[in-house]
């Protein structure tokens, strides 16, 4: 049975994607069969981490909500762009990631806003995804803040990961979408602290924001000039597999798999 994991968080800029796509391929060096949707209709941007142009691609989610394809025609086999540092394929022959993107056109952008679509039709691909590609992981990247996509994927996922960086605005934020979650009943849920300063005391921090919210917390994600210099053109995970950032994101693929 497939596992749904939805990564979210309340404002924009918190490095949400950049996160889902670390899972992705830690999962998929696994041996796991993962898929990524990229909700974040308003502003895609995972397809980056996996160098894929979108310019070409046909057929995105956009495609799908407007009902001229089927979801599984959507989704990318992106493993190739799951390389070290070299340049070379690191995933083992079981191990696939796949993504369903959105569309980066302006147009498309702008018409879905417009014209809106029906949520349900997203929980059905999601479904679909997982039977079609045969998934060990669906992963739902989010739109930041709360809307009606938002909660529909928040309701059928198994794991919901908030990201939040040390920062009041986020802490208020992130509050509002615990209480939600905890509505909707979330099997397991956990807090990812993203772009700590290395100066920080992570154990401290970790301690206090669990005090606060009483949820567990899954890691300390450090801000570090490594991570800058990448920016969005790879993952950190298998570009440098010994950095503390990769090894923070191997210890959330321990509590979620």
């Amino acid at each position: 049975m497939t596992k749904i994991i939805s990564t979210h968080s309340y404002r924009g800029g918190t490095g949400k994607s950049n996160v889902t796509a670390n899972l992705a391929a830690s999962l998929a060096l696994q041996g796991r069969r993962v898929c990524i949707v990229d909700t974040d209709i308003q502003s895609p941007g995972i397809h980056t981490l996996f160098k894929v142009d979108l310019q070409p691609v046909v057929n995105t989610l956009n495609n799908y909500l407007w009902g001229h394809c089927k979801i599984t025609d959507t989704a990318i086999d992106v493993s190739p762009g799951v390389v070290d540092a070299n340049g070379n394929a690191v995933l083992p022959e079981s191990g696939k990631v796949f993504l369903v993107p959105s569309s980066i056109k302006t147009g498309e952008i702008a018409r879905i806003l417009k014209e809106k679509y029906d949520v349900e039709d997203l929980n059905r691909g999601f479904l679909e995804l997982c039977e079609g590609l045969e998934l060990d992981y669906l992963l739902i990247d989010t739109h930041p803040g709360v809307n009606e996509e938002t909660l529909l994927s928040i309701a059928i996922s198994d794991t919901l990961l908030l990201i939040l960086r040390p920062d009041i605005q986020d802490y208020q934020g992130t509050a509002v979408t615990l209480e939600l979650a905890r509505k909707l009943e979330v099997p397991q849920l956990y807090l990812v602290v993203n772009k700590a300063l290395e100066t920080f005391d992570f154990q401290d921090l970790s301690q206090r924001i669990f005090s606060n919210y009483r949820t567990p917390v899954a890691a300390v994600l450090p801000l570090t000039t490594d991570l800058i210099q990448i920016g969005s053109t790879g993952l950190i995970r298998t570009l440098e597999p010994d950095h503390p950032f990769t090894r923070s994101i191997e210890g959330i693929v321990d509590l979620i798999a």
